[in-house]
């Protein structure tokens, strides 16, 4: 026994003598993070291992939604499966902020008129983050977000190669007591940022004054766009049809950009 107060050195495990399966499954239970910046690191055959899908597939049995994102990704050679289970890339908004919780954390805002506000929803928006929103003044107010998707979690091969869905949608209304008008500008864009791989744009007809209040969904699905894409420039503008000073203007939220793997 040793003396009082004094503490036992640390027993090292020698975890090399296992065979790959029973190594996987130990190291499975290692957080996410920690399996590619320090365990991916200890040798080859470990690094080989967590290169491979065996140790995420474990995990993602315990992470509801992530398995079917891994048998998604199969498909699309090479996986990096690593990448794919940190960043989880598909089937999340990939636009931060979309709602006006962090206020204009995230976008680009040019302030016309009156400028933006961030207000309570007047009617809840099903499955938003939260429920606020953006209004615009009576001048053209316009907010712009750039998701460089390579960040994200997505690698080359893949938007090259298996090109998969680019969903976006956006939703607008207006005052009850105020029209308002809304548009809205996607580009898919190349590595310099500039050259425009695929675009979509709608200016869908104005609010008149003394409507329901509602809010309504303009969508799109980018498919078979073309090599090249690495950045999804986000554009939205709005205004009141009545030149009101204030924030009587379309309210928007819960935009989102999504990358899905059929």
């Amino acid at each position: 026994m040793g003396q009082a107060g004094s503490r036992d050195p640390p027993v090292l495990l020698d975890l090399n003598p296992l065979p790959d399966e029973l190594l996987a499954r130990i190291l499975s239970w290692v957080p996410g993070r920690g399996l590619v910046t320090r365990c991916r690191l200890v040798c080859r055959r470990w690094r080989d291992l967590l290169d491979g899908p065996t140790v995420w597939r474990l995990q993602a049995e315990r992470r509801p939604g992530l398995e079917a994102t891994l048998a998604a990704a199969r498909l699309c050679l090479p996986p990096r499966w690593s990448r794919i289970c940190l960043l989880e890339p598909f089937g999340r908004n990939l636009l931060r902020n979309p709602c006006g919780q962090d206020q204009f954390g995230h976008w680009q805002v040019e302030h016309r008129g009156n400028g933006w506000k961030v207000e309570e929803n007047r009617c809840p928006v099903e499955g938003a983050p939260a429920q606020t929103c953006f209004v615009s003044s009576f001048q053209w107010c316009i907010k712009s977000q750039l998701i460089d998707l390579l960040k994200e979690g997505l690698w080359e091969e893949l938007l090259d190669s298996c090109q998969p869905e680019i969903y976006i949608s956006d939703w607008w209304g207006a005052r009850e007591d105020c029209g308002c008008e809304y548009s809205i500008c996607v580009k898919l864009l190349a590595a310099d940022r500039r050259t425009v791989i695929a675009e979509f744009q709608a200016n869908p007809d104005p609010i008149q004054q003394w409507n329901d209040a509602q809010y309504h969904q303009v969508s799109y699905r980018f498919r078979q766009y073309g090599r090249g894409v690495r950045y999804v420039y986000f554009l939205h503008k709005a205004k009141d049809t009545h030149f009101w000073a204030g924030h009587y203007g379309a309210r928007i939220t819960n935009s989102t950009v999504m990358v899905k793997l059929t």
